[in-house]
């Protein structure tokens, strides 16, 4: 499988998908550390792939998204944004929004 068949299929398979350097318990840059703040602050739970260990994904992911940046915040399908998008949408609520509808799509996905 290539690189991209791997990005398409961890996008497909998890309906709220991180893309980070580092992990959550330990992100090894500052905009990761804020944005799985962000997330965790939800309080459901995401799927993440530390781009530091995959290199190859980090190098394909950004053309693939069309955004040059990480980290990379993918919810049922669609890209988000990245770590400044991120806090706005924490900021007004809507990221509780967007990540409650993930979770819900995610449980909907697993009781079929």
């Amino acid at each position: 499988m290539d690189t991209l068949e791997v990005i398409k299929k961890q996008i497909e398979n998890n309906s709220i998908l991180l893309y980070m350097k580092g992990t959550p318990k330990f992100p090894q840059c500052g905009f990761s550390s804020q944005t799985v703040q962000a997330i965790m602050a939800c309080g459901e739970q995401f799927a993440y792939v530390n781009i530091l260990e995959h290199q190859d994904i980090r190098s394909e992911l950004p053309a693939y998204a069309n955004w040059p940046t990480f980290p990379q915040l993918w919810i049922n399908g669609e890209l988000v944004g990245g770590c400044d998008i991120v806090m706005e949408l924490s900021q007004s609520g809507e990221l509780q929004q967007l990540v409650s509808a993930g979770a819900v799509s995610a449980a909907t996905d697993t009781d079929e």
